[in-house]
């Protein structure tokens, strides 16, 4: 028997069914658009939206990573370049959000995630991005990348993947191998919020986003087929930024 009712879970399944179909259209936005909506609109503190969204992609990267490797989609180069200052600044990003109080780190967290919404916004109005140069800016990009995706819930796909591709880097590659480091990523991420948090910390926004996110997988491909990529991109910037500025101003107003 499960701890809660499973009336509890539709909220979080509904949010994973949305994070996902965008996920699997865009490669990334998974943890952003999870953790804004969970911090948002359904009131999870911080660390505990971030606990949940990177333990249920814990599953939905390692199947992406053994994906991208099996069609050999990975440039190993850059996979070790990134994997250490990524994995070194998702613990740190993780243990700084678990030692500060929710209500103080709620305005940061949606500030920043409203400055990715604006970043993806700018992005789709600016794509197809500049292609076919080797990126310079790389270990930096790893760390700032883990770092934030931690302390923010996500948004390591949106940092890290886009910089790469703005610095002209061969998109499939990129996003192949930049999936691949996001497994050990959110591994190392969720261990250090178990560590920090215990199991509490892992109850219905799990199971809701995981049974959503597993509906929806499917439908990635499909969505990605009809809808522009501009057009998604454009789309997500304009939610993740609407619902993180009202949430950084619930925040600052109360």
């Amino acid at each position: 028997m499960l701890p809660f009712e499973f009336s509890d879970l539709l909220p979080y399944i509904a949010v994973g069914l949305a994070a996902q179909i965008v996920d699997g259209a865009l490669g990334m936005a998974f943890g952003v658009i999870s953790s804004t909506l969970l911090v948002s609109v359904l009131g999870v503190p911080p660390a505990t939206a971030s606990a949940g969204v990177h333990l249920v992609e814990c599953f939905t990267t390692g199947v992406s990573g053994i994906s991208h490797a099996l069609h050999r989609n990975i440039n190993w180069r850059l996979f070790f370049r990134l994997l250490i200052p990524g994995v070194f600044g998702g613990v740190t990003g993780a243990y700084l959000l678990t030692s500060l109080d929710a209500d103080v780190t709620r305005p940061f967290v949606m500030t920043y995630l409203a400055a990715i919404g604006i970043y993806l916004l700018v992005r789709g109005l600016r794509f197809p991005p500049k292609r076919d140069r080797e990126p310079k800016v790389i270990e930096p990009l790893g760390l700032a990348g883990g770092f934030l995706d931690a302390a923010g819930g996500g948004g390591w796909g949106p940092v890290v993947t886009s910089n790469l591709l703005i610095q002209g880097a061969q998109p499939r590659t990129t996003i192949g191998t930049v999936n691949s480091v996001e497994f050990f990523l959110t591994v190392s991420i969720s261990i250090t919020f178990l560590l920090s948090l215990g199991f509490a910390a892992f109850s219905e926004a799990v199971v809701g986003l995981l049974i959503g996110g597993v509906i929806a997988a499917p439908f990635g491909a499909l969505v990605a087929k009809r809808v522009p990529t501009r057009a998604l991109l454009v789309m997500v910037g304009i939610v993740l930024t609407a619902t993180s500025s009202f949430a950084v101003y619930q925040a600052l107003t109360r």
